[in-house]
């Protein structure tokens, strides 16, 4: 059964009454559900379908092309010498079928692209010199190296140039997708629990269907990660090379970054990384946003060139975070990590990660869907010492003159402003008034777990997002 994906899905299935040829492109990390949602909606009748083999090389992918060619009913008499030849008799199999739409789906696509092999060239002469030709097929390609189709297939100025007719992006999944999986399973999870766990896993289906029915949250979470056999012990490497052939250059980025909250600017990565890198950074940071690891975001007031850069990834963080650090093999890390001051200081961070994956949401509870926003930061770093420094990690910037500024806090309970805190909200709005110069009303927003807890600090804060608002469906 498939989980959400409705749009998706009719997506697909409005293309079978499609009186031309389709070229698809379905897109998005690894483990997100991509293959699963198009055999599901296509209830595996493919006339053709195929899956690129990983670190093969062009002989390999040609041979395995061959092999699925054969099992599709086609006759192959020789060995294909490049990809031109076995696309030829890809065309010679289909024009033997009977007459309707014929879906053929070639899955992780980019693993076929070996260097020097062709393989793009021959698939754009495919397309243009045959499919076009005709009203009956529905290509479809599929691939987890995101960066890979962007640049190759829909920003491709040969001989694919604007010749995609669709392309879906397939997100992880929101809270209230996770909810919907859990009830699916008949996990017992309250929201908090789905909320940790999104906290740790993010919304990505694969991970989801590891946990299990008769472990609690924190034994499953030890089971997947830290036990002696754990399913997803060794994920973030084949995480990453699933995604990039170099993966060693991103990872190092991720790794800078994930030591900065609030993230950080071009120049201060290439400061921390010791030598300037050209191009290749922007290429890699650009790669990086396109596979949703990080985000890139401008702070108000600031130029293009101070961009920055902010891992957002649930399991990346938690990686460096736990997973990372346990150096003594403890199969039971997570059971002795929890209600730790590390414990909760990762819930703060990864709960801010959860609020900016769920802007949607907010602004929902806020009121304001049908509002113009833009959702941005601010830093102020004052020269003088007297001066304190402010930042504010979530701005809604709205177009009906009013400025949210977002304090997001992680608690078991409701939480409660004290005299203190209350100080620092009000200290911050002033500043960030005075130093913007905004002509837009100031309001803060607190966004917690469980709501405010009612005193007389509270009734100062006109606006609040709770827990539940996160699981409300877009």
């Amino acid at each position: 059964m498939i989980i959400g994906r409705e749009k998706q899905q009719k997506r697909l299935t409005d293309l079978l009454e499609s009186d031309k040829s389709e070229f698809v492109a379905v897109y998005g990390r690894r483990r997100v559900g991509k293959t699963y949602l198009i055999r599901e909606t296509f209830k595996y009748n493919f006339a053709f379908q195929h899956i690129g083999i990983q670190d093969g090389n062009k002989t390999r992918q040609l041979s395995e092309f061959a092999l699925s060619l054969q099992k599709a009913g086609a006759t192959v008499s020789k060995k294909f010498k490049d990809w031109f030849e076995a696309f030829h008799a890809l065309e010679s199999f289909l024009e033997t079928l009977p007459e309707g739409k014929k879906i053929i789906f070639i899955d992780e696509l980019p693993w076929m692209d070996t260097p020097k092999s062709g393989f793009v060239s021959a698939l754009g002469y495919f397309w243009n010199s045959w499919a076009t030709m005709r009203k009956d097929v529905l290509l479809i390609i599929c691939g987890s190296a995101t960066s890979w189709i962007i640049s190759n297939i829909v920003m491709n100025y040969g001989g694919l140039h604007n010749r995609l007719t669709r392309q879906i992006y397939l997100q992880p999944f929101n809270l209230h997708e996770c909810e919907l999986y859990v009830k699916s399973r008949d996990l017992v999870m309250t929201r908090q629990q789905i909320l940790e766990t999104y906290m740790i896993l993010g919304g990505i289906p694969y991970y989801w269907t590891f946990l299990q029915r008769e472990l609690s949250q924190v034994q499953n979470i030890d089971n997947m990660f830290f036990s002696e056999n754990a399913d997803l012990k060794n994920e973030f490497d084949a995480l990453y090379a699933s995604l990039f052939k170099n993966p060693a250059p991103y990872i190092q980025i991720i790794t800078i970054l994930c030591k900065k909250k609030a993230g950080m600017t071009r120049n201060e990565i290439i400061a921390a990384l010791g030598k300037s890198t050209g191009g290749t950074l922007s290429t890699i940071l650009k790669e990086l946003e396109q596979c949703d690891f990080i985000r890139a975001y401008n702070p108000i007031g600031k130029a293009t060139k101070e961009t920055v850069y902010q891992l957002i990834d649930n399991y990346t963080l938690f990686y460096f975070k736990f997973i990372n650090e346990n150096r003594k093999h403890d199969p039971q890390f997570w059971t002795h990590s929890v209600n730790k001051p590390a414990y909760f200081a990762w819930c703060g961070l990864a709960f801010e990660r959860v609020c900016l994956l769920h802007l949607e949401q907010i602004k929902r509870a806020l009121g304001i869907s049908g509002i113009l926003c833009s959702v941005c930061s601010w830093v102020y770093r004052p020269k003088d010492e007297y001066e304190t420094g402010v930042q504010i990690d979530l701005i809604i910037d709205r177009d009906d003159n009013v400025m949210n500024l977002c304090e997001i806090k992680f608690s078991s309970g409701k939480y409660e402003i004290k005299k203190q805190y209350d100080e620092i909200l009000r200290n911050r709005a002033a500043v960030f008034a005075s130093k913007t110069e905004t002509r837009k009303a100031v309001r803060t927003v607190m966004i917690t777990t469980y709501g405010l807890l009612r005193n007389a600090y509270a009734n100062d804060i006109l606006n609040q997002v709770v827990m539940d608002d996160l699981f409300l469906a877009e």
